[in-house]
């Protein structure tokens, strides 16, 4: 697991995300026989009880977040962006439950995890494919399905991939921290992650789900992650022979990857300068070189500032697949100059 230390610098921690997310995934995961597609708004069911429209967590799996697209504009503050890790598959979920992009869902690391609905809302689990069950029937993945008041929505094992993305009409509307409602691991700030018997409430439908009979969408790295790197600005702090390993070395991700960075495993990269540079700011992509030669690709809870070498920038479209990329994966690093 990455951190940031007191200078600024990035550190290796231990802590209960990183071993919640270096479980590889594997389980089969079904399709409803008996899909009902979603119609209409959400509204809560008679009976159903007074107030908001609420989800009661059941089983919370291994590392569950509330994310939205973060709260980008902070990092003068030392407050990263955050959000959800795989933009795509967020942004999906939502299209298909009927939000705007903006609207917070849950990700789910691995096992998924499980909640009750107070009201009839509409559901869509998008990301790394898995098992979705309503009270215990297979229902659709990455389809709209309609959840009856008091009913458990069961999110599965990841089949292949590793974060899965649950929408529900109306978003997850817990109170935002810097007009976002988005759990940053390194910060602390957003809602803690999901545990048993926690409550989280819902907001008003905006419309209907959509319907769609095939969305284009990229799904998790089969057989491999290749990841272009902008090189720069410190790649002249690397020998030569460096960036030929970058290029052409056996890298893997580590089972210490996380929400903060995708961690690698393989050769070491040789400095061509000795020292330590004053902390500088860290962006979103930056591929930095800790003490060990071995690059780690900083993601969406990484530190805004720090003191390593960043041998190069991996673009921001480039991310989502390595949000999905179980540990063991092998990444191949394609430089390019900018």
């Amino acid at each position: 697991m990455t951190g940031s230390g007191p200078d600024g610098r990035t550190r290796g921690t231990d802590g209960p995300a990183s071993e919640a997310e270096g479980r590889a995934p594997g389980a089969d995961h079904g399709l409803s026989e008996t899909d009902t597609p979603a119609t209409g708004t959400d509204t809560p069911a008679t009976g159903a009880g007074s107030g908001a429209p609420a989800l009661t967590v059941v089983r919370p799996g291994a590392l569950t977040t509330v994310q939205d697209l973060g709260r980008p504009g902070h990092a003068h503050l030392g407050v990263g962006r955050s959000g959800a890790l795989d933009r795509p598959a967020h942004a999906l979920a939502n299209r298909l439950a009927g939000n705007p992009a903006g609207h917070a869902a849950l990700e789910t690391t691995v096992d998924g995890c499980a909640v009750r609905t107070s009201a009839a809302v509409t559901v869509v689990v998008t990301g790394a494919p898995c098992p979705v069950r309503v009270d215990g029937r297979p229902v659709a993945w990455g389809a709209a399905v309609r959840v009856p008041a008091g009913a458990v929505l069961d999110v599965g094992r990841a089949a292949s991939g590793l974060r899965s993305y649950v929408a529900f009409a109306g978003g997850v509307d817990v109170p935002p921290v810097l007009g976002s409602r988005s759990r940053d691991l390194l910060s602390g700030l957003g809602p803690e992650p999901l545990a048993a018997g926690a409550v989280l409430p819902l907001g008003a439908p905006c419309g209907p789900p959509a319907h769609a009979d095939a969305v284009p969408w990229a799904g998790p790295p089969v057989g491999g992650l290749v990841l272009p790197v902008v090189l720069g600005p410190r790649d002249d702090w690397f020998t030569p022979a460096a960036l030929r390993t970058l290029a052409r070395g056996t890298f893997r991700v580590s089972a210490a990857s996380n929400r903060i960075g995708l961690r690698t495993e393989g050769p070491a990269l040789e400095r061509a300068a000795d020292g330590e540079l004053p902390s500088e700011g860290m962006v979103l992509g930056a591929v930095q070189v800790p003490p060990d030669g071995r690059p780690v690709v900083f993601l969406a809870d990484h530190p805004t500032t720090g003191g390593y070498p960043v041998v190069g920038v991996v673009p921001e479209a480039e991310l989502a697949a390595a949000a999905q990329a179980v540990p063991g994966t092998p990444v191949r690093f394609v430089p390019v100059r900018g």
